[in-house]
């Protein structure tokens, strides 16, 4: 019996601005109902890689696949597959958050989308703003209406950029509980946080990034071992600065746990 194909497959990604190398020979796959870990330092090629991923930016070479759809030469289908949230989410302005919604369920196709609608606003605690305008929106508000968008969809691929960003205490459980929801669903995720913790709790697998390449990649358990001055139950950011502090270049190459 075969393995299913991964849901996002990445390939050799690269993406260069002028003679700066912002994600270099990137290779990594995520199944369906997996939370892949993205971190790195501030400049690492974190948010180029997700905004690559997502369609939003051309790589400057290598391919993505999106459900089995290349996110070059078959946009569109790679593109309903996968849903995005950026760690600064922009919703238009002179909709409501329920015209919000309403335009994501028509783009997509989303049928009997108004009942899903209404329960992903009570849940991340909007629904008393359903009739808000986007420009009326807090920072934290305009992050929870992005995240319910995305989640209407039940998207295959969802791409999370530091989704806790401007998030009370109950609206980060919330979101955490609908990530791991959306993964036990079958979504592939990936999560790209700066908050070590949530994301050691959170996923199945992390990949480091650093100037633009991966220098780490494995479960926490498994990626421990690379390190053997560590502790046996060293934390995620234990293991992070270890990754980091070493300089990365083209004679660096990603180290996959085995």
């Amino acid at each position: 019996m075969t393995n299913p194909a991964p849901v996002i497959q990445v390939e050799e990604l690269q993406k260069l601005y002028r003679e700066t190398h912002a994600v270099r020979g990137l290779c990594f796959q995520v199944d369906a109902g997996e939370i892949l870990g993205l971190i790195g330092p501030n400049g690492a090629g974190k948010t180029t890689t997700l905004r690559a991923l997502s369609g939003i930016i051309p790589p400057s070479s290598g391919r993505v696949s999106i459900g089995g759809s290349d996110l070059l030469a078959d946009p569109v289908a790679a593109k309903k597959r996968l849903a995005y949230v950026p760690d600064d989410p922009h919703i238009f302005e002179n909709l409501t958050v329920w015209e919000q919604l309403g335009f994501v369920a028509s783009v997509y196709g989303v049928a009997d989308w108004r009942g899903r609608a209404k329960d992903l606003l009570a849940r991340f605690e909007v629904d008393g703003k359903r009739d808000a305008l986007g420009s009326e929106l807090s920072r934290g508000m305009r992050q929870k209406v992005a995240s319910a968008c995305a989640l209407l969809r039940s998207p295959q691929a969802l791409l999370l950029d530091e989704p806790m960003t401007g998030l009370d205490p109950r609206g980060i459980r919330t979101m955490n509980e609908a990530i791991l929801e959306i993964a036990a669903a079958g979504a592939a995720v990936i999560v790209s946080s700066h908050l070590l913790s949530l994301v050691e709790r959170l996923c199945a697998r992390v990949l480091v990034l650093h100037h633009g390449e991966a220098v780490l990649s494995g479960k926490l358990v498994e990626i421990r071992g690379r390190f053997p001055e560590l502790a046996s139950d060293a934390s995620l950011e234990e293991v992070f600065f270890r990754a980091t502090e070493k300089p990365s270049g083209p004679t660096a190459p990603a180290v996959e746990a085995p």
